[in-house]
């Protein structure tokens, strides 16, 4: 069973002054509005509400936060959430290029977004949709230059690949690659952004997907043990400190 399964709602923000104050790593999803964002990952956290899916792209406006770890696995449970408990946080971002809110809102939502990707120390990773047919877009790139100075993983998911043949999806694959490889730091070194094909509706590139944001969330079972060696170094040091005060 994926860790990913274990998510469920946290908290919503409307605000960056609402953001919870954890400090376990954020993982973020982004995207444009139809690109299959919601959908992509309730398939990976196996739950088919956890990500509201609006049917009017774009009217979900809201930073909505899932927890890993801290509480019983499956979302009806109505047990408290501990939160010294959570392990990680799924962070879905609201949708961007959506036509059916105001201009004042839509200027708003960019800038939250730009300084959320660009400001937020949570932020471990960015993981960016988008459909296969139409990739990178202006907001998409625009995404990408917000996030890229901070040098941080992006994993760009291509969504709807059941909709292409195998050399237009080889073909879109290979784009992203190249456009991605594009991005280099001060030294010269490439980012350390990654692409893959997916399809929620034929369940093509889950397993890659699960593993790939397990890895980004620090959820591996090697990265679980060097945390709980960790915590059990600094409960130690505790436990000495407070001899030595005796």
């Amino acid at each position: 069973m994926s860790k990913l399964w274990q998510a469920r709602f946290f908290t919503t923000a409307n605000h960056l002054r609402e953001l919870p104050t954890t400090q376990v790593p954020e993982i973020a999803f982004a995207g444009r509005s139809n690109a299959g964002k919601s959908t992509a990952i309730n398939i990976l956290c196996n739950q088919k509400g956890l990500a509201f899916a609006s049917k009017t792209p774009g009217r979900t406006q809201h930073i909505n936060y899932f927890s890993i770890g801290g509480a019983h696995i499956a979302q009806h449970r109505k047990d408290e959430t501990k939160v010294d408990e959570i392990r990680a946080l799924l962070v879905d971002l609201p949708g961007y290029g959506y036509a059916e809110v105001s201009g004042s809102a839509k200027l708003h939502w960019q800038q939250l977004l730009g300084d959320y990707v660009q400001q937020r120390e949570q932020l471990a990773a960015l993981v960016l949709m988008m459909d296969s047919r139409r990739p990178f877009t202006d907001l998409d790139l625009q995404m990408l230059q917000w996030f890229a100075p901070t040098g941080k993983p992006v994993h760009c998911i291509l969504t709807k690949v059941d909709k292409l043949n195998r050399n237009d999806s080889t073909n879109a694959l290979r784009q992203a690659r190249t456009v991605l490889a594009s991005y280099i730091d001060e030294q010269g070194q490439p980012f350390p952004f990654t692409a893959q094909l997916f399809s929620a509706l034929k369940r093509v590139g889950l397993e890659e997907a699960n593993d790939k944001i397990i890895e980004l969330a620090g959820l591996t079972e090697e990265a679980t043990q060097l945390a709980m060696a960790a915590l059990t170094e600094s409960g130690a040091d505790d436990v000495n400190g407070d001899k030595q005060s005796i």
